[in-house]
């Protein structure tokens, strides 16, 4: 009992320990968890019908709690949650409902277990029947009465849910006049389906006093123990035991230390039928150091790990001690110096950011190279530059006026209705960075170490960050649409002036590609006459020389030349 006690103190501690590791409150997790929470104290009984289940558990408890007989058969699953308190009677029961505790009989609750039992007699109820008991007889262990493998409601669904979980240990309970057949015991085959290597599984032989007269079944008990009967049974601990018998009758008529008596007898009984069978393998107080030596070897697996993440954890909370130490104040100048310096890490990681493209940085570029000149192609420029379009404005801008080289005022105007359509693009442009920027605001403030640990001034320094941002995208919209206006509005001379030096540049060369052309004619032409000349070329020359000055002479009178004028070439006309 001694053993199951440290046991059930170091599965309080590995609770602890795994709440810690996944970032639980311990003691939340404590009140709040489940009927059938991870202690590696579970212990969950299978067998047939008639096998004594029941039995063995009360046996366990010290109490008659649980229906036994042909009237007990078990037919939903029952929990007993047991917890030893040593300043309670050998007699007394108290049952905890939530916060409340009330002291009952064992023959009450097994009244009244019956009764529950009773009314799911059809087979159908699979609710679980939830008990919690101390008691200063029972091992803190949480005991799992199933039904009987054979009946319809035990289904592989509810055996795998009780039986399948990593912690709980299986009962395998085979009553000894089956002992012969145990290769064929259902309960055995559903233990070595859970558990295939048996590190959990224990088996117990029932009713071994109402086996006493056959000797095959004796002999096949005692084969049990010494661990040499069939191939599955070799690697799985055996305990014989009578039940409940002895022990209830010795306490419901004896004194406070007849249940220790009872188990002594229960002990001397068995040592008598079976003969040849170690000793420290029969009775009830065998059975429990049984159950101490599985579960101890179930947490020894456990342990190791969680000692490797509890340092894991311990070396993280050191250094965030560490940390924290060096950044404690206890003055409101030491609180702004320290908000200061959140700041500019959070500073210096939103500059890091746009600057170099980590992050959403790379999308302000992107703004700005791609989807910015992209709206700005989609523009109907051809619809505006339509030539029918640009003679209306021309008309219009000059109105009776006639211009001297270029038509100053329409091109004024429709360079304006031009300007005009790139505002939107702009404020297209702005909106996008402002998005970009706010996102970038999020991740440099999640990525800033000093701010995850000041969530509220974190969640602050946000919401100012944010509103700044909106403040500037209002400032930067009016901003570009001046800028448009601003180049709407003055449109320099220069322009007109380059356009038209341009313009006229590009007819002077026209003009002498077409003197060139006209000279290599003339050239030939000159050439072909003097071969076919006659020696009368004198006269005949004379005349061809004169019709060939005065073609060339329209030729020179017609090229014209570029004048310009003033300290800028400002002034410019064709001459």
């Amino acid at each position: 009992m001694d053993a199951i006690e440290e046991l059930s103190q170091l599965s309080d501690s590995m609770r602890q320990a795994s709440a810690l590791l996944a970032d639980e409150d311990v003691d939340e997790a404590a009140s709040s968890s489940s009927r059938r929470a991870s202690t590696f104290l579970n212990v969950v009984a299978l067998g047939n019908v008639g096998a004594g289940k029941s039995a063995v558990l009360n046996s366990l408890i010290g109490h008659p709690v649980l229906p036994t007989g042909e009237n007990g058969a078990t037919r939903s699953p029952i929990s007993i949650d047991l917890q030893k308190d040593g300043s309670l009677s050998s007699k007394s029961i108290i049952l905890q409902i939530d916060s409340k505790s009330q002291q009952v009989s064992a023959s009450a609750l097994r009244h009244s277990l019956q009764d529950r039992l009773s009314k799911s007699a059809s087979g159908k109820n699979r609710d679980e029947i939830y008990l919690k008991l101390r008691t200063s007889t029972a091992p803190p262990l949480k005991l799992i009465d199933l039904p009987g493998l054979d009946q319809r409601i035990m289904d592989d669904s509810m055996v795998s849910d009780y039986a399948e979980r990593n912690d709980a240990i299986l009962l395998v309970v085979v009553p000894a006049a089956q002992a012969p057949e145990i290769s064929s015991s259902r309960a055995l085959r559903v233990a070595k389906e859970c558990d295939g290597e048996s590190t959990r599984t224990i088996g117990v032989i029932s009713k071994i006093d109402q086996a006493a007269s056959d000797q095959k079944a004796l002999a096949a008990v005692q084969a049990l123990l010494l661990n040499q009967g069939p191939p599955k049974t070799a690697d799985i601990q055996w305990v014989a035991l009578i039940g409940q018998s002895v022990s209830i009758a010795s306490v419901q008529s004896g004194s406070e230390n007849s249940l220790e008596t009872a188990w002594k007898a229960e002990s001397e009984s068995l040592k008598s039928i079976l003969t040849g069978a170690p000793q420290s393998k029969l009775g009830r107080v065998a059975l429990v150091d049984a159950l101490a030596q599985q579960i101890r070897k179930r947490m020894k697996v456990r342990i190791p790990n969680l000692l490797s993440g509890l340092q894991g954890k311990s070396q993280i909370v050191q250094d965030e001690l560490v940390r924290l130490g060096e950044q404690m104040v206890s003055s409101s100048e030491g609180t702004k110096a320290l908000a200061l310096e959140l700041c500019r890490e959070f500073e210096d990681k939103f500059l890091q950011h746009v600057t170099t493209g980590e992050g959403s940085g790379w999308k302000i570029v992107a703004s700005f190279e791609g989807n910015f000149p992209n709206r700005m192609k989609q523009l109907p420029l051809e619809r505006h530059f339509d030539i029918n379009n640009v003679k209306r404005i021309v008309l219009e801008a000059d109105g009776y006026q006639p211009y001297l080289i270029s038509p100053e005022k329409g091109l004024r105007s429709l360079i304006k209705g031009v300007l005009e359509l790139a505002k939107e693009p702009a404020r297209l442009c702005v909106d996008e960075v402002h998005r970009v920027l706010v996102d970038i605001v999020s991740a440099s403030a999640n990525s800033t170490p000093g701010l995850g640990r000041y969530p509220p001034f974190k969640r602050e320094v946000i919401a100012i960050a944010t509103s700044a941002l909106e403040g500037f995208k209002g400032e930067a919209k009016k901003m570009v649409v001046a800028l448009v206006d601003m180049e709407r509005a003055f449109v320099p001379p220069q322009h007109f002036i380059r356009l038209v030096q341009r313009r006229m540049e590009r007819q002077r060369r026209e003009d002498e590609l077409k003197n060139r052309s006209s000279r290599k004619g003339h050239d030939a032409e000159q050439s072909i006459l003097n071969r076919a000349t006659s020696p009368q070329t004198d006269g005949q020359g004379g005349s061809l020389k004169s019709l060939k000055d005065k073609s060339s002479q329209p030729e020179k009178e017609g090229e014209g030349s570029l004048k310009v004028a003033g300290a800028e070439g400002e002034i410019t006309a064709g001459l």
